[in-house]
């Protein structure tokens, strides 16, 4: 039985870049795949090989991919990795294959499974990405800050980050998406990548009071005032607000919230 090589990463979409490089500089066409390395186990009959990330070869296999197939089609491709399915790298392997030899059959093709695939899975990030700039809510911290807390299905923040930067350019803000121990961080220049600690409660809001603006305590008082008044009890359609604002959002919006101490 041959032995099948499955080439593994650090998680990153440079690693991963850096795994379809290997692929070809090693002829490993056939019989591979690619896992995150905490995903991958030992076997007796695969061989394991760890690729680190290297800059340069993911930069090679990048623009190789945007001067061959066109810059939509290098989007798809990090759009589709951001969705962090089980087998995504697999599947964008057998597409970027089909990229390389056949630019053509990528665009549109959707008789190609993996072309399909990809299709499918963007529309899905899409939906994330435009419920993200919807549904955030910041609030202001004590020490001027705009912070808002997010835990999306996808890891959709490298997306969201142009739009929240254009619509609030004139002030200081956060990002922290909670299931993925990352945020980003806008310094009213440039947006950058952040990793920080924070306390339970001050992720789940036990203690907004110890570190939110007074000011913007009494305003989310106010919103929810306001929602509430507005509110016909008797026109009220649950199923269709839950289609339009789904409750894994919830969280997210003051006028869902408990009310916090002041």
């Amino acid at each position: 039985m041959r032995a099948k090589t499955i080439l593994t990463y650090d998680g990153s979409f440079e690693g991963f870049l850096s795994c379809i490089f290997n692929i070809y500089e090693e002829k490993l066409e056939n019989r591979v795949s690619i896992k995150r390395s905490d995903q991958a186990q030992d076997s007796f009959f695969d061989n394991l090989e760890n690729v680190p990330t290297n800059e340069t070869n993911a930069s090679r296999v990048w623009e190789g991919l945007v001067s061959k197939c066109g810059t939509r089609i290098g989007q798809l491709v990090f759009k589709a990795f951001l969705s962090e399915l089980p087998t995504i790298e697999n599947t964008l392997m057998v597409y970027m294959q089909l990229a390389f030899e056949h630019p053509s059959k990528v665009k549109g093709n959707y008789s190609h499974p993996a072309v399909l695939q990809v299709s499918k899975i963007v529309k899905s990030i899409g939906r994330e990405k435009h419920r993200m700039d919807a549904f955030v809510r910041f609030k202001l911290l004590k020490d001027g800050l705009y912070f808002a807390t997010v835990a999306p299905d996808f890891n959709v923040l490298p997306l969201n980050s142009k739009h929240f930067k254009d619509r609030y350019a004139d002030q200081r803000w956060m990002i922290y998406d909670v299931k993925r121990g990352y945020g980003i961080y806008y310094n009213l220049d440039t947006v950058e990548t952040v990793s920080l600690s924070f306390s339970e409660t001050m992720l789940n809001g036990t203690d907004e009071h110890l570190y939110v603006a007074t000011e913007e305590l009494q305003y989310q008082e106010l919103w929810r005032s306001y929602f509430n008044s507005v509110t016909i009890k008797s026109r009220k359609n649950s199923k269709l607000h839950v289609q339009h604002v789904p409750k894994r959002y919830w969280k997210y919006l003051s006028e869902k919230a408990p009310r916090p101490k002041i």
